[in-house]
C-alpha cells in the first residue's frame, strides 16, 4: 500500500486559550512517560462515508473541541517540562491510499502498513516543532476512509485519548460539549524535572520490533474459561481480558524458554486505570497519565510453573489486579504511597528490564474505551486498530466490534516473534491477522 499526502494544515482552537492557562506544567507522572505518541486508527466504510458529512466538518469540529483540550494545540518545551499553550494548532492532513479498505483489513496485511495511516512517526515527539496532536484522514479507492490519530504521551495516556475522541465525536455529531476534561494531575503530583523513562524508542521506526495481531473470538474466550473448570466453578468467571492476557503471557514465557534453553525470572506488568478509584475520586475525564502498574514477579522456577498451569497464572494475575485496584484508594490520601505506586515501581521494573536474567512483559487493557461508538458523521467505525508499536514485549488488548472477543496487538523483537507465531496453542485459539 502507498499513501500520498494531499494536504496538510494546522487547525487552531476556535477561541484563544485564556492567559492563565497558557503555560501547562506537566505532572511528575507525565515527566516519566517515554517520548512517543498514543495512537488509534478508526475505519469507516464507503456506504457510510458517502452519506456522511464533508471532511471540512471534521476540521470545524476539531477547532471547536480544542479549547477544552487546550494543551493539544500547543508545543512542548522539554528542557523546562511545560507545554506552551500558544494555540499554534493541531496538525490535520488528508491522504489518499492506493487500495480499498477491505484489502487493508485482510489477513495478508502486515501491521507496519497501518503506520502509513498515521500522521506522524510514533516516536516523533517532544521536540519544539512536534505537534501535540496530529490527525490524518486517509481516503481509500472504494470511498471509505480511516482516521489516524497521534497524541503526545507527554500529556496523554490511552484513556485521555479516548476522552478526547469521545468529546470530538460529540461535537462533530451535534455540537455538544458535554465532556469537560481536567488537566489537574500537576496539582496532585507537581513536576520535579525528571527525565523520561527509556524504552529505546527513537524518532524513526525501529524495524526490529514487530507487532502481530491475534483475534480471540467468543468461542476462544469460552474455551479459555473452560480450562479453569472445575476449579473456578463456584466463582465469577474471569474477564475476557484476564484469560487472554494470561494465555498470551504463557505463550511469551514458553517462547522465551525455547529461545534461551531455560526459563528466566519474569515480571508481568498490568496497567490499572486510576480514574474514579481514588479517595476522593479523580474525575473520569482527567487527562494525563493516570494509570498504575501492578507487577507479578516470579523466579525462573515460578515462571515455568506459570507457563504450565493456566489456573495458577490466571489466579495470580487476577489477584494482583484486584490488589492494584484496591491500592488506588490510597494514592491521593497518602502521597508517598501514591508516588510509589504511580512512579517508583515503574522506574524499578524498567531498570530490571535491562537484566539478561529477567523477562518483563507489559500489558495494557484498552477494551473499555468504546472505540466502536465513535461517530464523526460517518456512522460507527467497522474497525479500530493500532499499528507497529515500538515497545518490546508489550501487548495491548482491544475490544472486537461484536463486543464479545479480544483483539490483542503484541509487539516483540524480530528474533522472538517466530516463536510466538509457531506456538500451536496460540494458533489453535486465534486468528492471526497481521505480522
Amino acid at each position: 500500500m502507498k499513501v500520498n499526502i494531499v494536504s496538510k494544515k494546522l487547525i487552531k482552537p476556535c477561541k484563544p486559550t485564556p492567559s492563565h492557562l497558557r503555560t501547562y506544567k506537566i505532572s511528575l507522572i507525565d515527566e516519566l512517560n517515554p517520548s512517543m505518541h498514543v495512537i488509534r486508527i478508526l475505519f469507516y466504510p464507503s456506504d457510510q462515508v458517502v452519506n456522511g458529512k464533508h471532511i471540512t466538518s471534521l476540521e470545524e469540529s476539531l477547532s471547536q473541541v480544542l479549547p477544552l483540550f487546550y494543551p493539544l494545540a500547543g508545543r512542548y518545551h522539554k528542557d523546562e517540562h511545560y507545554v506552551d499553550c500558544n494555540d499554534e494548532g493541531a496538525e490535520f492532513s488528508i491522504a489518499e491510499a492506493d487500495c480499498k479498505l477491505h484489502q487493508l483489513i485482510g489477513p495478508e496485511v502486515k501491521s507496519e502498513q497501518f503506520n502509513l495511516l498515521l500522521p506522524l512517526e510514533i516516536g516523533a515527539a517532544d521536540e519544539p516543532t512536534d505537534p501535540m496532536l496530529a490527525v490524518q484522514i486517509s481516503k481509500f479507492r472504494c470511498g471509505g476512509l480511516a482516521i489516524g490519530i497521534c497524541s503526545s504521551h507527554r500529556i496523554f495516556d490511552s484513556c485521555s485519548q479516548a476522552i478526547f475522541l469521545k468529546a470530538w465525536s460529540n461535537v462533530a455529531i451535534d455540537g455538544g460539549l458535554e465532556i469537560c476534561p481536567d488537566f489537574d494531575s500537576p496539582t496532585y503530583f507537581p513536576p520535579q524535572n525528571l527525565d523520561p523513562l527509556q524504552f529505546g524508542i527513537s524518532r524513526t521506526r525501529d524495524t526490529s520490533i514487530l507487532t502481530k495481531r491475534f483475534v480471540f473470538d467468543k468461542k476462544a474466550i469460552y474455551m479459555l474459561r473452560e480450562r479453569l473448570s472445575p476449579e473456578w466453578r463456584n466463582e465469577r468467571p474471569p474477564s475476557r481480558v484476564v484469560v487472554v492476557s494470561a494465555v498470551l503471557t504463557q505463550v511469551i514465557l514458553r517462547s522465551d524458554r525455547k529461545k534461551h534453553g531455560k526459563s528466566r525470572a519474569s515480571i508481568i506488568g498490568q496497567a490499572v486505570n486510576v480514574r474514579e478509584r481514588t479517595i476522593p475520586p479523580i474525575s473520569k475525564y482527567s487527562c494525563g497519565y493516570w494509570a498504575s502498574t501492578t507487577f507479578l514477579e516470579s523466579t525462573a522456577d515460578e515462571s515455568y510453573a506459570l507457563e504450565c498451569n493456566f489456573f495458577e497464572i490466571v489466579s495470580k494475575m487476577r489477584k494482583v489486579i484486584v490488589e492494584g485496584i484496591k491500592d488506588c484508594e490510597r494514592i491521593l490520601s497518602d502521597r508517598e504511597f501514591g508516588r510509589k505506586v504511580l512512579i517508583d515501581c515503574d522506574f524499578e521494573v524498567t531498570q530490571k528490564s535491562n537484566s539478561p536474567g529477567t523477562k518483563v512483559i507489559w500489558i495494557s487493557d484498552w477494551s473499555k474505551f468504546e472505540d466502536y461508538e465513535l461517530d464523526f458523521g460517518y456512522g460507527k467505525p467497522i474497525w479500530a486498530s493500532l499499528a507497529d508499536i515500538p515497545l518490546q514485549d508489550f501487548m495491548t488488548l482491544m475490544n472486537t466490534k461484536d463486543n464479545d472477543g479480544i483483539e490483542a496487538w503484541v509487539s516483540m523483537h524480530e528474533s522472538d516473534m517466530p516463536y510466538l507465531e509457531q506456538d500451536e496453542d496460540l494458533s489453535m485459539l486465534t486468528t492471526q491477522l497481521a505480522s
